[in-house]
């Protein structure tokens, strides 16, 4: 018997080299991917130290900035509404005052209607719109002049009553505006901060070491140019005395007592600045927070306000106001209790305490302390009393 041939295919041999060459290109075809992505999208350079400080310090700058506008707002808002409540209690009084006087008509409505005279002038005192009455001559006619009066005095009365209504209402809308403004500032302020604070914290301990070495020697460059200040201004004051000296002993100048000439208004000038200074000394190392203004924690301007109350001398409450007040005086004829202001936007104040330096609530994050008065670009001086 024949054998029977063999149905199975024969084995093929398996080439690898054809996977090899698929594994290669998948391997090449994700590492271009990979570059294109890349090449696509770039990491962002982490910024150098310096660009970190100067953003921080900008946007603590905004900070203070926005911190002015939400003082601005928050002094509006309250001015408003202390208007908006006398406005309404006005309107109150004068609804009471238009009521007694429709009573009083009332009263005479009442007494014509039980004479049984003049029937229309019931309608006419009980309507709750008497206008379309007043031009009736034969009514008015009919009337004694006290009841004349009395209706006078009605319509004046509703009059005024209708107009403090209206000033109320508008001074609420603008109330409503004032709050809406102070809502806003206060978000820019906490954006700022969290920024600020974001940066910061993402600084290695290396970084931030070398971010406390620029401080310090940005710090001591404002210290050198303040001793530099108080060697010209103790100098100034030397030659001031010598020259009134000379000029006292000069013969026929009489005993002197005329060469102070400013010297009251200035010693007045003093003892108030005794009293900010001594203010301000006792709230260092108080804690900045923006908005506040005392006793626990202050804003700079709202340091600067307190200090000079202590003195008796009322200042507005934003530095943008505070600058305004009192005299301008160069930075070289500073004198203790003088303002000074910081950047272009006026966005920053201190109390000068002599020497170049002054007390200030410097920012978020730091304490009231004494301070170089070039620490930051100086704008201006004021002297406030």
């Amino acid at each position: 018997m024949p054998a029977l041939a063999s149905h199975r295919k024969p084995r093929t041999r398996v080439r690898t080299t054809p996977a090899i060459g698929l594994t290669t290109a998948a391997l090449a075809s994700v590492t271009l991917l990979s570059t294109q992505s890349a090449t696509a999208a770039p990491a962002e350079p982490k910024p150098g130290i310096e660009e970190v400080q100067k953003r921080v310090d900008s946007l603590y700058r905004q900070a203070g900035v926005a911190t002015q506008e939400y003082n601005q707002a928050k002094t509006a808002s309250a001015e408003q509404r202390s208007k908006v409540d006398a406005l309404l209690e006005a309107a109150a009084k004068r609804a009471d005052k238009l009521n007694e006087t429709r009573r009083e008509l009332g009263g005479y409505a009442a007494a014509q209607y039980r004479t049984g005279s003049i029937a229309p002038t019931a309608t006419f005192f009980l309507a709750d719109d008497p206008q379309s009455y007043f031009d009736q001559d034969q009514l008015m006619a009919r009337m004694t002049s006290q009841q004349q009066k009395a209706v006078a005095d009605f319509r004046t009365q509703q009059k005024e009553a209708a107009a403090k209504r209206v000033e109320a209402t508008k001074s609420l809308e603008t109330l409503t505006k004032s709050q809406a403004s102070l809502r806003t500032s206060k978000q820019q302020v906490q954006t700022k901060l969290t920024e600020a604070r974001s940066l910061l914290s993402e600084l290695t301990a290396e970084e931030k070491a070398r971010l406390a070495e620029l401080e310090r020697k940005k710090e001591a460059e404002a210290r050198r140019k303040a001793e530099e200040l108080a060697r010209q201004q103790a100098a100034a004051k030397k030659k001031a005395g010598q020259g009134a000296k000379e000029e006292a002993a000069k013969p026929g100048t009489g005993t002197g007592t005329g060469a102070g000439t400013g010297t009251d208004s200035g010693s007045g000038y003093a003892t108030k600045a005794e009293k900010v200074l001594a203010f301000a000394r006792a709230q260092i190392g108080k804690p900045y927070v923006w908005g506040a203004t005392g006793p626990s924690s202050y804003d700079c301007s709202g340091l600067t306000q307190a200090a000079w109350k202590a003195a008796g001398v009322s200042l507005p409450r934003t530095t943008w106001d505070q600058v305004e007040v009192g005299t301008r005086v160069a930075t070289a004829d500073l004198r203790p209790g003088d303002l000074v202001f910081f950047y272009d936007d006026i966005s920053h104040v201190g109390i000068y305490k002599g020497d170049g330096m002054m007390i200030h609530a410097p920012k978020p994050g730091a304490n009231v302390r004494e301070e170089s008065i070039y620490y930051m670009p100086i704008y201006g001086s004021v002297r406030p009393a």
